[in-house]
């Protein structure tokens, strides 16, 4: 790092746990955010602040005055543009040293898979299980960690699948294929700080398993109801009979 960049990320470096050497390793990470709306937004603000090498943002959607409420990367002016570009362009604005790289299409499973193959970290920032599940599948293909968010009324979830570990669950461990309903933010609304924090959430956990420190919420499962601000961790074993990773 040179004296510019020792400076930007002093606050971090000033940790005993990160130090130069662990933000060095977050320098050297790069992250696939699939979606850039309410989650996507603060995860990838803070990931970019924190100065990882690479955020590969993906949405094929633009943005509808609707999304401002709660999805910070996009500004009025910016209505009707791509989400990915928009992002691309307000991540350029936090930290011009991060690569951003946008992918403005819905991508499907052999995109997926081949955007997680060059991921060193995966954050599932989508609002469907359709995708959720495809991203899990090609997480546990490459045996990338994904981590995990998801936020609909007042209810927000957060998980850490590092599928690096032979122990660790995957998302179709907790939710299998075909059992869930997908979220309709639309439609059930959702509170604007709440995607905020879980999307903050899962940049920390994302940030954390690039540096090496601290314990990640791997195996585990992170409940938030914020009407009453009240937080609840559940354990996720490892389904043996999985039908994605049973045969890891």
């Amino acid at each position: 790092m040179d004296d510019r960049q020792l400076l930007r990320y002093s606050r971090h470096i000033l940790l005993d746990e990160i130090g130069v050497e662990g933000q060095e390793r977050i320098r050297a990470a790069s992250m696939l955010v699939i979606g850039a709306g309410g989650l996507g937004s603060p995860a990838a603000y803070y990931l970019a602040s924190a100065g990882v090498a690479k955020i590969t943002l993906v949405d094929g959607d633009t943005v509808d005055l609707t999304n401002l409420q709660r999805q910070i990367l996009h500004t009025t002016e910016r209505v009707g543009a791509p989400k990915a570009e928009s992002g691309r362009t307000t991540l350029a604005a936090i930290n011009p040293d991060v690569e951003v790289v946008p992918v403005v299409r819905r991508v499907d499973a052999d995109a997926l898979d081949a955007l997680a193959r060059d991921a060193t970290i995966v954050l599932d920032c989508t609002d469907n299980f359709a995708t959720r599940h495809a991203v899990n599948r090609a997480c546990v293909r490459h045996r990338k960690p994904l981590v995990s968010g998801a936020a609909i009324r007042f209810d927000g979830q957060l998980a850490v699948f590092d599928l690096r570990r032979a122990d660790a669950p995957c998302y179709a461990c907790l939710f299998p294929e075909g059992e869930g309903e997908d979220e309709l933010c639309a439609i059930m609304g959702v509170f604007a700080p709440l995607t905020g924090i879980v999307g903050t959430l899962q940049a920390a956990e994302a940030l954390k398993l690039a540096a090496g420190i601290g314990e990640p919420l791997n195996g585990k499962l992170l409940m938030l109801d914020a009407r009453d601000m009240q937080f609840r961790t559940v354990r996720v074993p490892r389904d043996p009979a999985c039908a994605v990773c049973g045969a890891r």
